[in-house]
């Protein structure tokens, strides 16, 4: 009979050592690129383009960053194999597509480049999870938050520019995130701002994010939405930024100038067999769940493109 209790309490101890470990680790690479300790990594493996879609030598009409959710580990896009992203190019070839960019490391080093984590890849892949999920804590902490916004900032920039995109040109740019990847998007604002001066727009995918980032410099956000999408759902009831009474919070602010716009992709879920990005999941009229979602964000961007164009 005491044998069951102690094996829990034992698994207890053991994940929360886990998790104090993952918080420690999160933190560290945050002060490594802080104090100057480790250069953030620029280039990519050899042969991949640092983006895809439009015809580099003639301006796009946009350029398009996608910033994954948790399962990012590598430079390659992971989720879905990369197919939203496939959709996109396929559907706006007049886009400039990067989906390189490494949402939760401020170094920009992929897990999989790290002997340690790719030896727990093969034994203990939730531990690669956890690792992303303590990244979007430590990013929408109070204390880390201005220093994690800099460096993803910087690297989306960086990555950016090396993508031939220039400072100052009007070219649209497009933050679009899965899950967490929202954080790390409502927090690049102010930096891209800084650094490129570019028009930006915001699509959020099932956005999980604190709220507290300042809006104020993007055009606009557009959060796609699903009511069988729970995990979205509990950002906006665990960060009370996200709570109508924290009326001074970036992303109420943003709510009240009208710069937030919410697009409901029910009855898609967040993950699994009928997530956004299904391409078995299908809708009435005969689309997949991916089909419905890139040709909605497709959409998005052509409208605020024409709008730029416009003004």
């Amino acid at each position: 009979m005491i044998e069951f209790p102690f094996l829990v309490l034992v698994l207890v101890l053991v994940f929360g050592l886990v998790l104090l470990a993952e918080a420690l680790l999160a933190r560290y690479e945050l002060m490594a690129y802080t104090a100057g300790w480790r250069v953030p990594t620029v280039e990519l493996p050899q042969g991949m383009p640092y983006a895809r879609g439009a015809d580099p030598d003639r301006p796009p009409d946009a350029y398009l960053v996608y910033l994954d959710g948790i399962g990012k580990r590598r430079f390659r896009d992971t989720r879905d194999g990369g197919q939203l992203v496939e959709a996109l190019i396929a559907g706006a070839p007049e886009l400039r597509v990067l989906g390189q960019v490494q949402p939760y490391s401020p170094l920009a080093d992929p897990l999989v480049n790290r002997p340690v984590w790719e030896w727990l890849r093969h034994r203990v892949g939730l531990l690669l999870f956890l690792h992303n999920v303590m990244q979007i804590f430590v990013a929408a902490d109070h204390r880390y938050r201005p220093l994690y916004n800099r460096a993803v900032g910087a690297q989306i920039a960086n990555q950016l520019r090396l993508a031939a995109y220039r400072p100052d040109s009007g070219i649209p740019v497009v933050l679009l995130s899965y899950s967490g990847g929202a954080q790390v998007a409502t927090g690049a604002v102010e930096e891209l701002r800084t650094h490129l001066r570019a028009p930006l727009l915001l699509i959020t995918l099932g956005g999980f994010h604190n709220g507290a980032n300042d809006l104020t410099h993007a055009h606009h956000l557009h959060q796609l939405t699903s009511g069988g999408d729970w995990i979205e759902r509990s950002g906006t009831w665990l960060f009370p930024q996200r709570w109508r009474l924290f009326s001074r919070s970036g992303w109420n602010r943003a709510r009240r100038a009208g710069k937030i716009t919410v697009h409901r992709l029910d009855p898609a879920t967040h993950v699994g067999q009928d997530s956004y990005i299904s391409p078995e999941a299908r809708l009435p009229d005969g689309r997949s769940h991916l089909d419905r979602t890139a040709g909605t964000v497709i959409a998005l961007i052509r409208a605020h493109c024409g709008a730029c164009r416009d003004s």
